[in-house]
């Protein structure tokens, strides 16, 4: 298992300041790999990727709208996203990474790597990054509705204290008390005072603005057709709640045929959540990148 040491940094981005999370291996570093957030996650989400990664920096914002980022204001959307990302690499003195993304991360991935292709050498799509399937005649609202309510609503929850973010999220079914024990540091960091309560740190208007191109995929689509560099789609087996995948398997399997740069490598026994927020999902994702490419600097 690999050692990394943790930093916080902010760069500047349009509208203010972007607040990453890097971990940095304990020696020479030989890759960096930029990892994306989920829509209503922040960079902790990947706290467990580092140790999966020996001699590679891994570097990680809280998406504008969303962590120490939520003074960001809009507009939003996977464009918005990709340029903050060019523009956090660039500050680090990145030219080219490795770029994991988790749900709305991998969408705000595949967007980086149309709109600014020379910094991404390969991609892994976390369980995210493919249009939803939205059957004919479903308005995109109502679908999305169905899928991110129940994340959407907790944005406006408060709660007494940190004790109690950390019960709601061991009654989850996607979670349980063991794992939401083990990602205390995770659930802490997302709260904010308000009031004389806490609440989720994540904007509602990001997340309702960002939400819809989830399903309409109006900047995703025509990303997705011109991918060049390798795409790894990694596929969750169960959902946002334990349940239904956020993809059915011919969906997925109409995309891979679709795009000649896509492979597909099924998730086993994960949800959408501990696909990556679990040590098990974290290596499964860091299996997913090729050996460190000749002449890539970090």
């Amino acid at each position: 298992m690999s050692t990394h040491s943790y930093r916080e940094v902010g760069v500047a981005v349009d509208g203010g300041t972007l607040h990453a999370g890097v971990w940095d291996p304990d020696g020479p570093v030989m890759r960096t790999v930029l990892a994306v957030h989920g829509i209503t996650a922040t960079h902790q989400s990947w706290t467990y990727l580092p140790a999966a990664l020996p001699g590679v920096r891994v570097v990680a914002p809280d998406l504008r709208g969303r962590g120490r980022s939520n003074g960001l204001g809009g507009p939003y959307g996977m464009a918005r996203h990709a340029d903050d990302l060019a523009a956090l690499l660039s500050a680090l003195g990145t030219e080219r990474a490795a770029v994991v993304g988790h749900s709305m991360g991998a969408f705000a991935s595949v967007v980086l790597a149309h709109r600014h292709p020379a910094i991404v050498d390969e991609l892994v799509l976390v369980d995210g990054g493919l249009p939803i399937d939205l059957p004919r005649g479903v308005d995109p609202d109502a679908l999305m509705e169905a899928v991110l309510g129940p994340a959407v609503r907790r944005l406006s929850m408060t709660f007494p204290d940190h004790a109690a973010y950390r019960a709601f999220w061991a009654d989850h079914p996607a979670f349980g008390p063991r794992l939401v024990a083990e990602l205390g540091p995770y659930f802490d960091y997302d709260l904010e005072p308000d009031g004389a309560g806490w609440r989720s740190s994540s904007r509602i208007e990001a997340v309702t603005e960002d939400q819809r191109e989830l399903a309409t995929g109006s900047s995703v689509i025509p990303a997705l057709e011109s991918l060049t560099v390798p795409t790894r789609f990694v596929h969750a087996p169960r959902g946002l709640l334990d349940d239904a995948p956020l993809y059915s398997r011919d969906h997925v399997t109409r995309w891979e045929n679709r795009l000649p740069t896509l492979t597909t490598t099924w998730a086993g026994d994960l949800n959408h959540y501990t696909v990556v927020m679990s040590p098990h999902g974290a290596r499964l994702v860091a299996a997913q990148l090729s050996p460190t490419p000749e002449g890539v600097r970090p």
